[in-house]
């Protein structure tokens, strides 16, 4: 999805400028990064507080139209007022085709309602992260990432190993980790009985699918 938006140099600085700027219905904000310096700029404040709405806007590369020159940025940070739906100030970065780029990319759940877990076990999903660290290059950069649900029971997760990154997308963790990103538990209140038997399904469930997993060496080795 292409996302453009409009900003203006802005050459008066300092907090009597930017309460004067707010009042006028612009944003104050700073564009910096790459080779340029730094660069004050003003954004349209309800173009802004609409984009800001949506999930792309976040985690998406931006053309930015300034003062007639286009250029593409990252959102990178923005401040709100502590009660008003008003935006105070925004930041956004320069990108470069041939340079990487760290960003939090929304992670979108589905097939959970068909999940065993859920659909045969009386489960519920736990979501432990809902957005992701990657690093890609510009080009690379997906607008989200999907967690596919429907092969996990209750008492199993899903892994940032488990999840099928888009070419050249790499999750940014930790040397040897391999985070949770969702699970599927028992809701609370749940009897000891109501869990005998979830057990009893998880079971049943998964004996088909073991034993197609034995089979399945065999019948290569009577190819062969």
């Amino acid at each position: 999805m292409k996302i453009e938006f409009n900003a203006s140099k802005r050459e008066l600085q300092g907090t009597g400028a930017s309460r004067r700027l707010r009042r006028a219905g612009k944003v104050p904000g700073i564009l910096y990064g790459g080779e340029a310096a730094a660069q004050p700029i003003d954004v349209d404040h309800n173009a802004l507080f609409h984009s800001l709405k949506q999930e792309s806007f976040h985690a998406s590369i931006l053309t930015m139209n300034l003062d007639g020159q286009k250029q593409q940025v990252l959102l990178r940070d923005y401040q709100m007022h502590a009660y008003k739906p008003q935006v105070l100030h925004i930041d956004f970065q320069r990108v470069s085709a041939d340079r990487k780029i760290h960003m939090k990319v929304p992670l979108h759940f589905i097939n959970a309602d068909i999940a065993p877990g859920v659909k045969l076990q009386g489960g519920v999903v736990s979501h432990v992260i809902n957005e992701l660290n990657v690093t890609c290059l510009p080009a690379d950069l997906p607008e989200f990432i999907e967690v596919d649900m429907k092969d996990v029971s209750v008492g199993h997760s899903i892994h940032v190993n488990d999840l099928m990154l888009p070419k050249g997308v790499e999750a940014m963790v930790h040397e040897g980790e391999n985070p949770v990103v969702a699970s599927i538990v028992v809701p609370r209140g749940t009897t000891e009985a109501e869990l005998a038997v979830a057990e009893e399904v998880a079971a049943a469930t998964a004996e088909p699918a073991a034993a197609a997993a034995a089979a399945a060496p065999a019948k290569q080795t009577e190819k062969k």
